[in-house]
């Protein structure tokens, strides 16, 4: 069965995360995406937990459904912020949490809270090292899975230029075994991290999932990760992220579109690629202070192999902007206008689910549903062929369409 996941959710317990992402409104905005599997977000969180355990039950497989029998399931996942000194330095990362069962939910939980307050954050922040995190998890149950999250990112990306980090190894020490792959984040895509030692030899996979603070659907499942498993279970999900087997694709936004692929300073309305970036050796030319490093320019950094290299266990990955996105590109309109839910709504419901029209419906079906424009922007982005001016600092990159296309 193929399997369609979005594994980085966030509750409304965590920070700068809309106040109605409900188990409900996960559900419902994951089926009209074309979401199959969500994580639950946040479960060490006391009232997200709550939430949980009020609205989904758990089968014998770790795999966890409302009553309403939508299709859409979860499985327990959360996010943890590490921020500590290492040989005197500045460490800072972010890791996804994964357990097989309630059980191990509940004993992640407690493990938590030793090292520190749940209840302020739905992402928590603790001083422990990434190893020790490993380390201790490990101990629980070695069914439990961690993964560097959004993981070129500057400040708590494990490859980012502010995280310390310029390995797994330097990252996780003598517990980089037990680390099988890495989520490459919207300002980086496969390629990229194809060129990277760990990725390059095999050794660890790479997922995309989308960090999402909302469940709108330009923000739920615009990066996840495809499964093909003989059924839908903890085990065959974790199986195919540590093996490969089973791992068939991902589905990413063009890196361009991501908050950090580019150098620059929001603040100084200033922005610029790895080419220029050297030229001013970092420094912003508005400020005079150094810019903060994108991803495009880190990838170049740390790279052991050149653009184009191709991993040996490199895959299928598309890069595709968000539906409402394309919409907003034909009409002229805001993302979030009246005019594209409108388009958008009808869309849906002529053709079951935002994936499938993005990845699979034919040009001249949606031509004959909606006009040319339309049906070429969205022929386009399943081609990767829009192009998007680069974001950096903290700020979206931004679609373009005709002759205000860049070239990049």
């Amino acid at each position: 069965m193929e399997v369609i996941a979005d594994l980085q959710i966030h509750s409304k317990y965590a920070r700068a995360t809309s106040k109605n992402i409900s188990i409900e409104n996960l559900e419902k905005w994951a089926r009209i995406k074309g979401l199959d599997l969500l994580g639950v977000g946040d479960f060490q969180h006391p009232l997200r937990r709550k939430e949980i355990d009020e609205k989904l039950t758990e089968d014998e497989h770790g795999i966890l459904r409302t009553s309403s029998n939508s299709g859409v399931a979860f499985l327990w996942q959360t996010e943890v912020s590490l921020m500590y000194s290492q040989d005197g330095k500045r460490r800072a990362v972010h890791l996804l949490v994964f357990a097989p069962n309630t059980n191990i939910a509940n004993k992640i939980t407690e493990f938590l809270g030793s090292k520190g307050r749940l209840d302020y954050d739905g992402r928590p922040i603790f001083g422990m090292s990434a190893v020790e995190l490993v380390r201790e998890l490990k101990k629980i149950d070695d069914k439990i899975e961690i993964i560097p999250a959004h993981c070129m990112t500057p400040w708590f990306g494990l490859f980012g230029s502010k995280s310390g980090f310029d390995s797994l190894k330097d990252c996780f020490q003598d517990e980089t075994d037990k680390i099988y792959a890495i989520e490459s984040g919207m300002s980086a895509d496969p390629a990229m991290l194809w060129r990277l030692e760990e990725v390059a030899g095999g050794k660890v996979n790479v997922v995309s999932f989308s960090d999402a603070h909302s469940f709108w659907p330009w923000r739920m499942g615009r990066e996840a990760t495809i499964f093909g498993i003989p059924e839908l279970t903890y085990e065959n999900i974790i199986k195919a992220i540590r093996t490969g087997i089973g791992l068939k694709a991902t589905i990413e936004t063009p890196p361009e579109y991501g908050k950090y692929h580019w150098d620059g300073h929001r603040n100084c309305d200033f922005s610029c690629g790895p080419e220029k970036t050297r030229e001013l050796n970092g420094i912003c030319p508005v400020c005079k202070k150094p810019m903060i490093i994108g991803v495009e320019y880190r990838i170049d950094e740390i790279a052991k192999y050149p653009l184009g290299f191709e991993a040996k266990n490199s895959r299928i990955y598309y890069k595709l902007l968000p539906l409402h996105e394309v919409i907003a590109l034909a009409t002229g309109n805001g993302m979030n206008t009246t005019k594209v839910w409108s388009v958008y709504n009808s869309l849906i419901m002529e053709f079951g689910n935002e994936f499938n029209l993005l990845l699979k419906v034919p040009k001249e079906k949606i031509a004959k549903f909606s006009d040319e424009k339309l049906a070429d922007l969205i022929l386009k982005n399943r081609e990767g062929k829009i192009k998007v001016k680069p974001g950096y600092d903290g700020e979206y990159g931004v679609a373009q369409i005709g002759e205000k296309q860049v070239t990049l």
